[in-house]
Parts: C-alpha cells; structure tokens; sequence
C-alpha cells in the first residue's frame, strides 16, 4: 500500500513540473563559536560564495529547514567607530526634527516647509546610500535603516525621501552604466536634482506587466518618442529626473516583434513632460503626489536604463530592494508613541487608579511592545543579509523576506498606530495633537510598495515553487540516478509521503514536532533553546502543509487565494520569530544592556506566535472542521451578483403578508414558555 501510494506521489508531482522551476541549495555550516560567530562582520565589505548568496530564508522554511546562517550572527556593525558615526548621525537627524520640523503644520498646508528641504540637503539625506564617489554618504543597508527611524518623526519627509532614495534613483545605482552614474548621482545626491519613480497608471496598479505607456524609436535610432500618463507619481509635481517604464517593440531571437517594459531615464527638460494638480490625500499630506504625462517626451537612446526590454526586471528590483526599510521606519515611530502613551498612562487617572494600572490597558502596551520588537529585528536580520556581498558586488536575493518585513510592519503600525489612540482616548482625536496624523500617515504603507494582498501571494508562491523544484529533483534521482543515490532518493519520498500522511487528520492535541531532534540547539544562548525548538517545530509542519496542498492542488495552487494567504502568514511569523530569536540571542551571548528584559519580550512574542500558527496550520488539513470557506463562496458571490447586502432590516417582520400571522403566533409560543 505505501509503495503503491509513493508511486501515486510521483505520478501527480511530476505533473506538476512546469510550475516549479527553481534549484535547492543546501545551506552552509557556520563552522565558529557563539560568540564568534556574533562578532563576525556582516558589513558591506563580506563577501559571499555563489553558493551562500543562493540561500534564501524564505526558501529553506518551504524545505522544512531553518536557515540558521541567516539568523546567526545578527547584524552588527563592523566597527565601534562605524557604531559611533551612525550615532552621530542619527541625533542630528533625530534633533533636526525635532526642533526645525512643525509636520502638524505641513500637514495642514499639505506642503513642504521650504527651509526643511533645505535642512534634509545640508544633512545629506537626499544621497544616503548613492556611493561617497559620486557625492553621496555611502550608507549601507544597515546604516540606512538605522537613519530611517529618525527621518520617520515625519511621515511625508520619509515618503518623499524614499521616492527620491529607494526607487526614483535606485534603477541608476541597480542598472544604470557608468555615464549614467557620472551624470545623474552627483546633483541626485546633494538633493539639486529630485528624483520620482513612475510606474502606475490608470490601467495598471499591482499588475506592472499591463502598463500602456508606449515608447517609440526614431528612425534614426537616437531618440525615443515617450507617450502615456502615470498616477500617484510621489514628488510627480516637481522632480527633475523620473524613472519610467513604458512598453517597446523588441525584436525575439525568430525575428518575431513583441511588446516589452523597458525603463528610461527621463528628465523634465527633455520637454512634453507636465503634472497634474497635487492629489488631496487621506495622510501623509506634504508629499507631493500627482499624475504626471508623457506628450511625444523625447528621450535619448543612451538614457536607456539597462536593455531594451529589460524593465520589468529593473521594476521588481528597484521595488524588492526598498521594501525592507518600512521596518525600521515603523519601529521608529511607534516607539516614540509608546514613550508618549505609557507617559500618558502613568499621569491619567480614572475611578481612583491611574491607567497604567489598569490590565486592558498593559495588555496593549505590551502588544505593542511585542510588535514593534519583531517589525525591528525583521528589519535589520534582512538589512545584515542585503549587506553581504557576492564576489561580483551583487547582494543576496532577499525579496521574499523583504515583502515580509513590508507586510509586518506596515500592518503593525496601523494596529499600534489605533491602540496608541485609544489609550489616548479624545486626546489622541484632536487635531492639535500629531497622534491622529500619525494613524493617517501609517495607513498607506499597506499600500504602496506592492499591496500586502499581492505581496502575500508572492510570499507564498514564490516558496510553493522552491519546495516543487526540490522534490522535483528527488524524484529525478529517484528514477535517474544510479545504484544507492537512487535508492536513497526513493526512500526518502516514501519517507516524506508517510510524514506528509501522517498529519491529513485533524488531531486538537498534536505535538506539532516538539519531541523531535533539534538543530539550533548549538547555536543558542541556553536560554533560548526552547524558543528555538517552538520554531523548529512550526517549520516542520509547514513543510508538511506545502507537500500536501501541492499534492491536493498541484499548478492550480495558485488560483487558491485563501490557501496562500494562509502560507504566507504562517511563513511571515515563522520570519519573525526567527529575527526576534537571533537578535536576543545575540543580546544574551554578549550580555547587552537590558538583555533580561528582551528575553522576556522574546520568549513571550514566540510563544504568542507559536500559538498562532498552530491554528493556522490547523486550517490547511482536508477537512478542517471549522472551515466556512463554502459558506464565504456562497455568501460573496450572491453579493456580487446582486452588488448590494442582501439580508433584511433586523426590524422586518413581514415579508409575504400572510405570513405576519405565523409569526405572531410564534411570539404567543415564546411568551407563554417564558411565564
């Protein structure tokens, strides 16, 4: 029977063969002590073999391993001197402002107080991480992170910022050649010249790939012809150079025309650029956001961004590289809320007892305080990896762990950012207060970069592919290979299938892998090995989930929306759990200040965690008993259908007249049972 069933595993999975592409690479040793491995560097200068740099967190979790190279050692930087410049910094950012920046007045204005621009080019935030070489401070991943919590005092400086830093100019720093580098980042860099990113339109938000700006080369092949409109363009109104991506004609190798993205370089000079009249926005209201159009724009052939046709790629780049600072940026400012909800706490008094005293209001202090740990130590576990260089120069891909960072903290901030008011109460309402600016600001960021829907379902995806491919190449060996590698190979398919099998049942009391062996027993501080073995244990079973649903579903896993939200969400606390673990271990290893204190945040964000994803892990087995997902099919698409709520008014009693008596009579029955 289970040689009959192994024989059914591989059948189906080889089915699926077209969906899964990628190639597993077995994750490296760490061969040094605790302490050494958290001392070693994991500055810019680190150097990756190209087979570290194919590791992925993300994509080991969807192979039932945890990469715990990735999670030791946590970043640090490579210096105490290096700490102390970052330090400097960040108080002159941080006091900058505080004592020159009125936002509650931008805010109003929806503008930018000119003489802060100013400030922001003095301080060298318009170049943060474009090369000292062209004129720029050189910041790494980690470094500009850390900047980031200060600049986040003001919600529309850091969007603005971040359109001209993150995307506007990051396609010349990714793709762009070395003229084009000499050109632009020099005056990019000291803020003469701002940069914007243009990639929506009307027609196209999430899906890029459907853009309907067209470029059009002259005959002579010099100029393009630039034609089209983009929307929600942040600093749209008076950047000077744009990024944007229009579909071209390229010819395939067959000599067959076909449309692809291609990014240009774009400056206004160039003429037949114009912006529209600045958005009127929800929050972050100083941010200059308009539609800006494209009339016959003439663009030189050297302005090409990378190759013809090339742009999509850039697009994704650009926009996988930013994601992971919204972490940072939001740790930052919800911990100056914290600071000012616990002062509001401990001096508010209501029926005798201060509100400090009160448990509902601790529960949310500490929820928050969870939160904003995990959103930071998500940030700076992926900034560290996007910081460790290959032998050509090229960071890691760490897109996958960049959307969960995006995902996390944005949905953190949002939900701290309305317990912060509701601690507040009225105060908090008020609008000569900033905290309802703040919740305002905070809303966005689970929009842009990518939707937290799309990017749920690139998360997920993008693992079900890895753990196809790796099966994939079992079952090649298993009916390829030669002698004991094939034998091996079969024996352990048949292992996976019983292990897989064994969990298709929903048992309440199951121990989810915590008697099993552990291997991040080594790597921790000994008083973090139970946390460790609660991640392990979730891991496994995640693993068991993914062959099972791709067994269920095999390619049309991807039309099972809800099914991938739940794997994304399982592997997004499996990721923060992860990066809190590594950075308390780090901080009890070396004894750092206020190390007791983050073990008992750690220790209590892991279980609460832990706990969570049990039941999501729960709702992946056939059947699940508590599954509604008919009755969500059922009731949405008759609402869709008719486009309005369908039930009757709670104070409806007649629906067909002859039936009004029925009802009375009803009544008569429940009055006479109540006497």
């Amino acid at each position: 029977m289970g040689l009959y069933s192994l024989n059914v595993l591989v059948s189906n999975t080889m089915r699926y063969q077209r969906l899964y592409f990628q190639q597993f690479i077995p994750a490296v040793a760490l061969q040094a002590s605790q302490r050494q491995m958290l001392l070693q560097s994991n500055a810019r200068e680190t150097v990756l073999t190209s087979h570290q740099r194919s590791a992925s967190f993300a994509r080991d979790l969807a192979a039932g391993k945890l990469n715990m190279k990735w999670i030791c050692p946590y970043p640090t930087l490579k210096t105490e001197d290096d700490l102390k410049e970052l330090n400097q910094l960040s108080d002159t950012v941080a006091k900058f402002f505080s004592e020159k920046v009125d936002s509650t007045k931008m805010d109003r204005e929806a503008n930018f107080d000119p003489a802060v621009i100013e400030g922001l080019k003095d301080m060298g935030l318009f170049g943060t991480q474009i090369p000292e070489e062209y004129g720029g401070l050189g910041l790494s991943n980690v470094q500009y992170a850390r900047v980031l919590e200060e600049v986040s005092t003001d919600g529309a400086i850091t969007v603005m910022l971040a359109a001209h830093q993150a995307i506007g100019l990051k396609g010349i720093l990714i793709a762009g050649n070395k003229e084009q580098k000499e050109k632009y980042l020099p005056r990019l860099a000291t803020g003469e010249w701002i940069a914007a990113f243009c990639l929506t339109e009307p027609s196209s938000g999430s899906d890029a790939a459907s853009i309907q700006t067209r470029a059009t080369l002259s005959e002579d092949g010099k100029t393009w012809l630039l034609n089209g409109e983009k929307i929600w363009i942040t600093n749209g109104g008076f950047a000077d150079i744009m990024t944007v991506f229009a579909k071209t004609q390229v010819e395939e190798a067959n000599g067959e025309l076909k449309d692809k993205v291609t990014a240009f370089i774009v400056e206004r000079t160039f003429g037949g650029v114009t912006s529209g009249n600045p958005e009127d926005k929800l929050g972050i209201r100083a941010s200059n956001t308009c539609s800006v159009n494209f009339e016959n724009t003439p663009v030189p052939a050297e302005n090409v961004l990378g190759e013809v046709g090339g742009g999509f790629k850039i697009a994704m780049k650009i926009l996988n590289s930013g994601r992971f600072s919204m972490g940072s940026s939001v740790a930052g400012q919800l911990k100056r809320m914290l600071a000012t909800v616990t002062e509001h706490a401990t001096t508010r008094t209501q029926f005798g007892r201060k509100l400090s005293e009160f448990g509902i209001i601790q529960d949310k202090i500490f929820d928050m305080t969870l939160k904003i740990y995990a959103a930071e130590s998500m940030a700076y576990m992926t900034a560290g990896q996007m910081d460790i260089l290959d032998e050509n120069g090229d960071p890691p891909d760490c897109s996958i762990e960049a959307a969960m960072v995006k995902i996390y903290s944005s949905e953190a901030a949002w939900s701290c950012g309305s317990e912060c008011l509701q601690i507040l109460g009225g105060l908090g309402y008020m609008k000569d207060m900033p905290y309802e600016r703040m919740l305002r600001d905070a809303r966005i960021l689970l929009i842009f970069e990518g939707t937290n829907e799309i990017l749920r379902l690139y998360v997920a995806l993008s693992m079900m592919q890895y753990a196809g491919a790796k099966l994939q190449q079992r079952l090649k060996l298993a009916k390829q290979g030669d002698g004991r590698e094939r034998w091996t190979a079969i024996m352990d398919l048949f292992r996976e299938y019983m292990r897989v099998e064994s969990s298709t049942k929903f048992l309440p009391n199951r121990s989810f892998g915590l008697t099993a062996p552990h291997a991040t027993k080594t790597w921790l501080h000994d008083s973090m090995v139970n946390s460790g073995k609660m991640i392990e244990a979730n891991v496994d079973s995640f693993r068991k989930r993914i062959y099972l649903n791709l067994r269920k579903y095999g390619k049309k896993i991807q039309d099972e929306q809800l099914v991938l939200k739940t794997f994304a969400d399982i592997a997004i606390n499996i990721y923060a759990m992860s990066a809190v673990l590594g950075r308390c271990n780090k901080a009890k290893i070396l004894s750092l200040r206020n190390c007791d204190h983050e073990k008992l945040i750690a220790t209590a964000f892991i279980k609460k965690t832990y706990k969570e994803n049990l039941v999501l892990l729960e709702s992946l087995l056939d059947p699940y008993p508590f599954d509604c997902k008919e009755e969500s099919k059922r009731v949405c698409d008759a609402i869709i259908e008719e486009r309005r709520y369908l039930c009757s008014h709670p104070l409806e009693v007649v629906h067909r007249y002859q039936e009004h008596p029925k009802y009375l009579e009803h009544l008569e029955r429940i009055k006479l049972l109540r006497e």
